[in-house]
C-alpha cells in the first residue's frame, strides 16, 4: 500500500541534502568545511588520537582521512607523530593555529543550529530527536 503524502524516507533524504548544504555553506563561511569541522571538533573531544582512532570516530576509510589530515597539516592545523609505545601508531593533535579555526567554526555551529532550530520548543527538538532515532533503529534493524 501507498503510504499517503510524500513517503518519509523520500522526505528525509531532500531534507538531508538541504540541510547538509547549508550547514556545509555555514561551516565554508568561517573558513572550514564538514570533514575539517568533524576532524578538529573530534581532536578536540579527545586530544592525542591515532589516525585509526580518529577515523572510526568521525566514521570514515582511513586513505579518506589521510588526505584530510595532509591538508590540514600542510595548512598548520594539525601536526601527526609516531606514537612512542607503538610505532606502527600515528598520533594526531591540534595546533594552535586548529583550536583556533576550531573556535571560528563552533560558533558557525551554535549559530548554525541557532538558524535551524528557529521556532521550534524544547519538546519539538526532543520529539524529533526520538523519531529520528527511532528511524534510524528501524532501518538498523531491518539490514
Amino acid at each position: 500500500m501507498r503510504p499517503p503524502g510524500t513517503p518519509v524516507g523520500l522526505q528525509l533524504a531532500l531534507t538531508s541534502k538541504l540541510v547538509s548544504r547549508a550547514f556545509n555553506d555555514a561551516l565554508t563561511e568561517a573558513g572550514g568545511s564538514l570533514p575539517v569541522w568533524l576532524v578538529l571538533s573530534s581532536l578536540k573531544q579527545e586530544h592525542r588520537r591515532t589516525q585509526l582512532d580518529l577515523a572510526r570516530a568521525i566514521g570514515i576509510e582511513g586513505p579518506t582521512l589521510t588526505r584530510h589530515l595532509d591538508s590540514l597539516e600542510e595548512s598548520g592545523l594539525v601536526v601527526r607523530h609516531r606514537d612512542t609505545g607503538d610505532r606502527r601508531a600515528v598520533r594526531v593533535e591540534l595546533t594552535e593555529g586548529g583550536e583556533h579555526l576550531h573556535a571560528a567554526l563552533l560558533k558557525a555551529v551554535i549559530a548554525f543550529h541557532k538558524r535551524l532550530t528557529k521556532g521550534m520548543s524544547e519538546q519539538e527538538l526532543e520529539r524529533l530527536n526520538r523519531s529520528l532515532a527511532q528511524l534510524a533503529d528501524n532501518v538498523r534493524t531491518e539490514s
